[in-house]
């Protein structure tokens, strides 16, 4: 089940540096993306980083509609990341029908996000057209963040005592991923 992650929180759901899928919407048209580099700017607000080849079909989505979702998938959807990530709509229009994407919405927000994910944050754009334009790289503030309460409560992760397929993904490239691993705690 979701539960809503308090925004000062909400960079906890990708500190660990997991691959993400990127969703967004303008005039109707959907579309989901993988992206390898994504990661937490701030807390307070809570703000995100993440990067969109100028060639991509997702981003201008993204710069339309001021819009945007990252969320991270399970080990168990990596086929689907490989799927969204090895494609494009600009080639593919049924793109998401061909990699078997199932789309849902969050009161209140716009954004498609993809099912049965471990987490979600909606963005707002924040435009920065010289990093957008220049370094491939989107700012956004999160509005709202969820995570299922199977892999995520009280503040972490519960990657010590979830099976394989609820942990999350660490793409390393040639079509090889990680899943997170074993956690080390020092006191």
């Amino acid at each position: 089940m979701l539960q809503a992650i308090e925004l000062s929180q909400s960079t906890r759901l990708i500190n660990h540096g997991p691959t993400v899928l990127l969703s967004a919407k303008h005039g109707g048209v959907e579309n989901v993306m993988a992206v390898g580099w994504s990661c937490a700017l701030d807390y307070a607000p809570a703000r995100i980083t993440a990067v969109l080849d100028k060639g991509a079909f997702t981003r201008g989505l993204v710069e339309a509609s001021g819009w945007f979702a990252l969320q991270v998938p399970l080990a168990g959807q990596a086929a689907t990341v490989m799927a969204v990530g090895s494609q494009s709509r600009n080639d593919n229009p049924a793109k998401l029908a061909d990699c078997g994407v199932g789309l849902f919405y969050q009161e209140g927000f716009d954004v498609p996000l993809v099912q049965g994910c471990a987490a979600y944050l909606v963005c707002r754009l924040l435009p920065e057209p010289h990093n957008q334009q220049n370094y491939d790289l989107f700012i956004g503030e999160v509005a709202a963040a969820w995570a299922d309460d199977r892999v995520y409560a009280g503040g972490r992760w519960l990657f010590d005592s979830v099976p394989d397929d609820l942990k999350t993904l660490h793409y390393v490239g040639n079509g090889q991923f990680f899943r997170t691993g074993k956690g080390l705690k020092v006191e």
